[in-house]
């Protein structure tokens, strides 16, 4: 894992097309700005797993159609 500081407004950039942004630090909270292009989806971690498990069971329903 890359840990990283930046402060407010500075940005991080990952591959050629996606932008991350700190844009409000507030005692422990912090808020990210993420621009990417349409086509890439960006989930918080909470939700990916049930996206990720749905995905599973509709792709082994078609494999065994």
């Amino acid at each position: 894992m890359l840990v990283l500081s930046r402060k407010l407004g500075e940005k991080i950039v990952i591959g050629d097309n996606i932008t991350v942004t700190i844009v409000k630090i507030d005692r422990n909270q912090i808020r990210i700005g993420i621009e990417a292009p349409q086509d890439v989806p960006v989930y918080r971690e909470e939700i990916a797993p049930q996206r990720v498990a749905r995905i599973a069971v509709a792709d082994a329903v078609a494999v065994s159609r």
